[in-house]
């Protein structure tokens, strides 16, 4: 007949019976630390935060966007010189967001409109980031002269400053 062992009870090492509670504790409070931590803010923006909701445009031949037969620049804002039909298009990126882990808030908008002259004032697009990082689209629409383009971002959200993934134009289509 086989014996059955020794008759010893084998003792555990403490610590791998507390590792498993130890290591849950530290992965929540590293997950913890960065869902809560606050964005950078990005330099020239005065160190504080974004108080108008008004994106400013920049374009010309040193960054590659320059305009022909067409609109211009006038304090960062968008102005047509030539009435006529107009195929907007827009991306704004926010910054400081990822798709994987996204904190944008659930109300963050970007609103395209004609904010001059006062009496031709209208929303053309109003878009919702729907929890994203990214929204994009765009739209024909007819534009006299002198319209001001200008694009407002939900206050405090800061869009990427990459021009590859926040831009904003418009192609004259047809008189």
């Amino acid at each position: 007949m086989p014996e059955e062992g020794w008759g010893c009870t084998v003792r555990r090492s403490p610590w791998k019976t507390v590792s498993p509670y130890v290591f849950s504790v530290i992965l929540f409070a590293v997950l913890a630390a960065f869902c809560f931590q606050q964005a950078p803010r990005l330099p020239g923006l005065g160190g504080g935060p974004r108080l108008d909701p008004r994106l400013c445009w920049q374009a010309g031949p040193a960054l590659g966007r320059s305009f022909r037969h067409g609109p211009e620049l006038v304090n960062g804002q968008l102005r047509v010189v030539h009435e006529g039909i107009y195929r907007l298009h827009i991306q704004v990126t926010l910054a400081n967001c990822s798709s994987v882990w996204t904190t944008v808030p659930p109300k963050a908008t970007l609103i395209v409109g004609i904010c001059s002259p006062d009496t031709h004032r209208i929303s053309l697009l109003r878009l919702n980031f729907h929890q994203g990082c990214t929204v994009t689209s765009q739209r024909l629409t007819f534009l006299t002269f002198g319209d001001t383009l200008c694009t407002n971002l939900t206050l405090p959200l800061l869009p990427s400053q990459n021009a590859d993934e926040t831009f904003f134009g418009i192609q004259w289509v047809h008189t």
